[in-house]
């Protein structure tokens, strides 16, 4: 006879169920970490399918322009430094930007790092391509005025960007690491020279 214990069985096998799928999805994530290049040929998989999907419905415009919205919010993330030199109090402990060239070198620390960059636009444009599932969300809009509104939105937040840029001479993008080749010395010749005496 059942105690009065069969009653939680189904929510605690639902928990176990729900962090076993969670650790698993975070493993998967964490093993993706340093494949930058095919994480962002999946992003590029994932946009083009929204793109295509967009287009031959014709319509979902509003969601599209949300989504180029919180790009744009996210693009300014990726581009910024993690302390803005503008705003912060400078303090011995802050990562701030060299403002001399005889300081020291410090790497560019983004605001948002480029996996979380990746991980929320591929997330923002996975909600997108299930929201144009749902007719709710195609309002019916004049699509050329919300395309120019981004495109000036886009070009002032940007050149504001860049200004900050050369005015903090940053530059968000590097190679990584400088490395120095080694010149070899070229091999000895083994050919036998005659000396004339």
């Amino acid at each position: 006879m059942d105690t009065g214990g069969g009653g939680a069985s189904p929510t605690a096998a639902m928990s176990r169920w729900k962090f076993a799928a969670w650790r698993q999805y975070q493993h998967l994530l964490d093993k993706s970490t340093p494949h930058v290049g095919r994480r962002w040929l999946g992003f590029a998989a994932v946009a083009l399918l929204y793109l295509l999907r967009v287009y031959f419905v014709e319509g979902f415009y509003v969601v599209s322009y949300g989504l180029g919205i919180y790009i744009l919010n996210l693009l300014i993330g990726f581009l910024s430094p993690q302390v803005d030199p503008e705003t912060a109090i400078l303090n011995a402990d802050d990562p701030i930007l060299p403002i001399a060239a005889s300081d020291e070198f410090r790497p560019f620390v983004r605001r948002l790092p480029e996996f979380k960059f990746w991980y929320s636009i591929t997330k923002a444009f996975c909600i997108a391509f299930v929201m144009t599932f749902f007719s709710v969300f195609d309002v019916p809009v004049f699509w050329p005025i919300l395309l120019f509104y981004w495109v000036v939105l886009f070009s002032l937040t940007m050149r504001r960007q860049i200004s900050h840029m050369i005015k903090y001479k940053y530059l968000p993008f590097s190679s990584g690491k400088q490395r120095y080749d080694v010149k070899r010395a070229p091999p000895e010749t083994t050919s036998l020279s005659v000396s004339e005496d």
